[in-house]
């Protein structure tokens, strides 16, 4: 697991500041950097040598498959030890395999396939299983409670959370310039002082289309937010747990909300169980500067689920074996 890395107060400012809002108007970094003291090349500078030393994982827009008519789903391999690299190598080599983590578990490693249409999710479990000889399994999301916490540099407190997610929707309609736009986009913004005008040069747009669209996608839920990912072990967060509750099905969409309000919570799901390997239904994620302050903070959880909680586990991350984020 990557350890904090040093960072200046610059640094720090620029991962706190940039994890959203990113201005979609003309010469962004320069009005970002006149906030920060910094030119527009100097920030541009500065975020590709965070990108260069894996303190962020990437720099662009966040999309929401689902919301572009793909799906997502979290799956799972109980790997022999002995062919754990071989089998990372197997499942990071496909497309599909958006983020992959090697997870203190049974199952031990844990992996997010993303495509752009839902039926392509099968198809690339089936190449998983045909090229691992291994069963994966998949806990697909029923409900999707909270997802959107910015983390603080330091690993302290978050820098900020949006609101809670109501239902979202199905489906945007995307035409064929957002879908190029998404493809030009989807590893990043280019880190140049016009990066609408470059984006926009590529692929026969005017700046203003380019901004245009983009806004359009953050305002139907497309895309969740532009800007910084950080890899939060390298700002801090020295401890990554995946929660998983086994929780009464006639409360779950209760109490659901109200775990993914929790402050250290990133990510809350329902999701569905896979009797009799995984009775757990609620999925949380908790980050903490320490392996004790996320059991700490999944007691948090455990007190408020209460008697609708029947057992739990949490399940901490050991590696990081793939981060690339969507790809269609």
């Amino acid at each position: 697991m990557n350890a904090a890395m040093p960072l200046d107060a610059i640094d720090s400012l620029i991962i706190d500041r940039l994890q959203g809002g990113f201005p979609l108007l003309p010469a962004p970094f320069a009005g970002v950097g006149a906030e920060l003291g910094l030119s527009a090349d100097s920030l541009c500078q500065r975020l590709q040598s965070l990108l260069d030393r894996k303190v962020l994982t990437r720099f662009g827009p966040m999309y929401q498959v689902e919301r572009m008519g793909g799906a997502f789903v979290l799956a799972a391999l109980a790997v022999p030890e002995a062919r754990y690299d071989a089998v990372a190598a197997q499942v990071n080599a496909l497309p599909a395999v958006a983020h992959n983590y090697r997870r203190e578990h049974d199952f031990n490693m844990w992996f997010v396939l993303a495509t752009s249409t839902p039926g392509r999710i099968y198809d690339a479990m089936l190449e998983i299983e045909e090229a691992t000889g291994l069963r994966v399994y998949d806990f697909p999301k029923l409900r999707e409670y909270y997802v959107g916490m910015q983390f603080a540099v330091g690993g302290t407190a978050p820098v900020g959370r949006r609101e809670l997610l109501a239902d979202e929707g199905g489906a945007v309609a995307l035409d064929e310039a957002d879908w190029r736009l998404i493809r030009a986009t989807q590893g990043g913004l280019p880190l140049v002082a016009e990066p609408w005008q470059q984006l926009a040069v590529a692929l026969g747009l005017t700046a203003g289309e380019v901004c245009a669209r983009l806004a359009a996608m953050v305002q139907s839920g497309v895309i969740r937010r532009i800007g910084a990912v950080p890899n939060h072990y390298a700002i801090g967060y020295a401890a990554n747990g995946m929660a998983v509750f086994d929780v009464d099905d006639a409360l779950v969409d209760t109490l659901g909300p109200q775990v993914g309000a929790l402050s250290f919570v990133s990510h809350c799901y329902r999701r569905l169980r896979r009797q009799p390997v995984w009775p757990y239904n609620l999925f949380a994620m908790c980050h903490g500067s320490s392996r004790d302050e996320v059991l700490a903070q999944v007691a948090t959880v455990r007190r408020l689920l209460g008697t609708a909680c029947r057992r739990h586990e949490v399940l901490f991350s050991s590696r990081i074996l793939k981060k690339s984020g969507l790809r269609v």
